[in-house]
């Protein structure tokens, strides 16, 4: 089910994959929906985050590669990452310490 989930949100483009997690949270928002329903929306749900999370990387990644580029110099064609990096990316970044607090971030 959940590969089902994730299949379906990969071939979404983002506005589509937004609009839909909008409707997800609405249905479960709502708070009427027998369990295994709820279940089966979250997992919808997490599917299109994750899908929408990585459309967002692959699309920084392009505007850094167009910004880094010189001036006059041709941009090599985009490749985006394998479907499954971003969400390796994403558990490695989760697993990282944050910094430690400098002076600025003291209240007092």
């Amino acid at each position: 089910m959940a590969k089902e989930s994730a299949k379906k949100a990969q071939e979404l483009a983002y506005e589509e994959v937004l609009a839909r997690l909008e409707d997800v949270v609405k249905r479960l928002e709502a708070g009427n929906l027998p369990l295994e329903e709820s279940l089966r929306s979250f997992e919808e749900g997490i599917a299109l985050v994750r899908t929408g999370e990585a459309r967002l990387a692959e699309a920084e990644k392009r505007v850094e590669q167009l910004l880094s580029a010189p001036q006059g110099d041709k941009v090599a064609a985009f490749e985006p990452e394998k479907p499954a990096e971003p969400a390796r990316r994403l558990a490695k970044a989760s697993r990282e310490e944050p910094p430690p607090p400098s002076d600025d971030d003291v209240p007092f």
